[in-house]
């Protein structure tokens, strides 16, 4: 799964986020993502994906920022395999 594809299916699921409103200009507050619900997508990213979000990261503040970091982890992990 494409993590952008995870992000928009998430706050579609949960926040009841438009998905075409899910694009990497928007910002994750104006989405209605507070700390705790960021905290929840990041546990969903690790679950779904294999891998580890530790809590020394710049926190996220747009979907393209969500995207970045997700997709630099899986990079670095599929490096380690």
């Amino acid at each position: 799964m494409q993590s952008t594809e995870l992000i928009r299916q998430f706050l579609q699921e949960r926040l009841g986020a438009d998905p075409a409103q899910v694009v990497h200009e928007a910002v994750l507050a104006d989405l209605g993502v507070d700390s705790l619900m960021l905290a929840e997508l990041m546990f969903e990213a690790e679950d779904r994906l294999g891998i580890s979000i530790g809590s020394n990261v710049t926190v996220p503040k747009t979907v393209g920022d969500m995207v970045a970091l997700i997709d630099s982890l899986q990079a670095a992990k599929a490096a380690r395999s």
